[in-house]
């Protein structure tokens, strides 16, 4: 029986690198090597989506994630490469930064719309951030306030359904082509604190934040005014906050290191609070649901009069802890793979 051996891959604008395992394979000649390593050159410059022409990826074949990089880490490591370490006393500050920026567009092949894109993406994520911040001030200043739990909604609402609907082109943006970010992944973004089964495909990604604010806070107004309305959008205002300042930088290949370790370190106690937190306001607005009969789905008379919504949000609260599992781990993962890029590097 020969055995496949285990492929994993990661790539650069100009190469792909392959490491094959060769504990369980059978190979042909006597070998101590327990790995093959391979470099190829690219054909033409650029960023692949997969490494196999076929849609759905072998079983041996996997990322290499002690080489991984995303593109745009993959473009600021050109633009390391291409800096001069050492750069002679004759040469000025600007000097080098035009022969940088030759070297890297040599490699990089230029959009020319790419100045107009990320303006627009740097004032998207700035209006983010401001409106994200000026409930997160409102919000921390009304903590030191008696009773300012209980009217949180009729104060902070508006400007947080401003923020929501406005986060829907984070799902636009990746189909349209202006974000490298696949559209479900974006959708994911939408709602980033209960966002269920990631890596997978669920269509109740797409809607997690807004079920909570517009179905449950929004139409339930016994809802509106319970402490709990004041932790979730505490919670939600505290991870954008740190998100939106991230991907600004991002626009103009800026990086900050507090905040990239703030991005990729804040979710792991928010994550669960802010679940936690959705949690309870579904299971508050479970019996409401029930005595109103508000959005409840009418059967003929032989099943009953009619179906409660609160069943749909019973299996919406059962994905929502399953996601917390999935989530937390995929997080986690795309941690260590960022600093752990950055300590090589270092290196």
């Amino acid at each position: 029986q020969t055995l496949t051996p285990h492929v994993y891959w990661a790539q650069r604008h100009e190469d792909v690198y392959l490491r094959v395992e060769l504990s369980d394979a059978q190979v042909q000649y006597k070998s101590t090597q327990r790995q093959v390593n391979i470099s190829v050159r690219k054909q033409e410059h650029g960023w692949w989506d997969r490494l196999t022409r076929q849609d759905r990826r072998p079983l041996f074949l996997a990322p290499d994630f002690d080489r991984w990089l995303d593109e745009s880490d993959a473009e600021m490591e050109l633009r390391a490469k291409a800096r001069p370490p050492d750069p002679p006393s004759l040469l000025t500050h600007n000097s080098h930064e035009r022969i940088n920026k030759i070297s890297l567009e040599s490699r990089v092949p230029k959009d020319p719309f790419s100045s107009l894109k990320r303006g627009y993406l740097f004032m998207y994520n700035l209006v983010q951030f401001l409106g994200f911040s000026w409930i997160f001030v409102n919000m921390t200043v009304r903590l030191f306030i008696l009773d300012s739990f209980y009217d949180t909604f009729h104060t902070i609402a508006d400007m947080m359904y401003f923020c929501q609907i406005l986060a829907v082109v984070e799902v636009v943006n990746p189909a349209i082509g202006l974000v490298k970010t696949g559209v479900i992944p974006a959708m994911i973004q939408v709602h980033p604190t209960a966002a269920a089964l990631i890596p997978v495909c669920c269509p109740l990604q797409v809607v997690g934040r807004n079920v909570i604010l517009f179905v449950i806070f929004g139409s339930l107004e016994d809802m509106q005014n319970k402490a709990v309305v004041f932790f979730v959008f505490y919670l939600w205002s505290i991870i954008e906050i740190f998100r939106y300042p991230y991907y600004m930088l991002a626009c103009i290949d800026t990086e900050w290191k507090t905040l990239t370790w703030l991005r990729y370190t804040i979710w792991m106690p928010l994550y669960p609070l802010g679940v936690l937190a959705e949690a309870v306001a579904v299971i508050q607005s479970l019996h409401i649901f029930d005595k109103t009969g508000l959005y409840s789905l009418p059967l003929p008379r032989a099943l009953g009069s009619s179906l409660s919504f609160s069943y749909s949000l019973q299996l919406y609260l059962v994905l929502m802890f399953l996601g917390l599992f999935v989530n937390f781990r995929h997080l986690y993962k795309q941690r260590r793979r960022r600093f752990r890029t950055k300590k090589r590097k270092a290196q």
